[in-house]
């Protein structure tokens, strides 16, 4: 995905950047290849594949959410930044947090934050199920399977709240009886399953909530 066509893509989710956060997505494209040389971040390091595969699919998650009606949203496992960094850039407004269980990636990611000037987000070192903050928005990418997904993350959803896993294709794992034991508890709102562009690989987004 050329950067044309990853601006062109956006405008089919509703999202038109400015020059100055396609900007950012350029820089946050390079200190990512730099680092990863140092630490392994990513295999993905093709330019026209980084934007499709990590900045276009963190940006998918508004398929499920307005996030211009939200204020906080943390990131679980968030690794290289994704979706993270993505959304802070895209969305200046919300209030982040990424959470990462390994040291080296949380010095990488502060240092991502501190060189791109983003305010309003911070990397902090500690596991999903081990912090204690509630979020408008939870979220985690390609982290874990959808059962643990969800004890590690709905107790840091708020009452209205709404946790989105972004997964790939979602159906081996969201068996019958894992959905019925997921529902015990929580309710899934929402499974929004579609390809992402120019490969056609699949996507899901599974949206749950917790019960009124």
């Amino acid at each position: 995905m050329t950067k044309d066509e990853f601006k062109i893509a956006l405008k089919e989710l509703e999202i038109e950047l400015t020059e100055e956060q396609l900007e950012l997505l350029n820089q946050f494209y390079h200190l990512l290849i730099n680092w990863n040389e140092k630490i392994n971040l990513t295999r993905i390091t093709e330019e026209k594949d980084v934007y499709l595969k990590h900045f276009y699919d963190s940006l998918t998650i508004v398929k499920v959410v307005d996030l211009n009606k939200k204020e906080t949203l943390c990131d679980v496992g968030t690794g290289a930044g994704f979706p993270g960094i993505v959304l802070k850039i895209a969305f200046p407004h919300l209030k982040i947090t990424l959470l990462d269980s390994l040291n080296k990636r949380v010095i990488y990611l502060n240092e991502i934050i501190k060189e791109l000037n983003l305010k309003n987000i911070k990397a902090i070192h500690t596991r999903g199920e081990d912090y204690k903050e509630t979020f408008d928005v939870v979220t985690a990418r390609a982290v874990a399977n959808i059962e643990k997904l969800v004890t590690y993350t709905m107790h840091l959803v708020k009452k209205e709240g709404i946790f989105v896993a972004m997964k790939g294709n979602v159906e081996e794992e969201l068996t019958n009886n894992i959905q019925k034991k997921i529902e015990k508890k929580y309710k899934i709102k929402n499974i929004e399953k579609f390809l992402l562009p120019k490969e056609s690989s699949m996507r899901s987004l599974v949206v749950i909530e917790r019960r009124k």
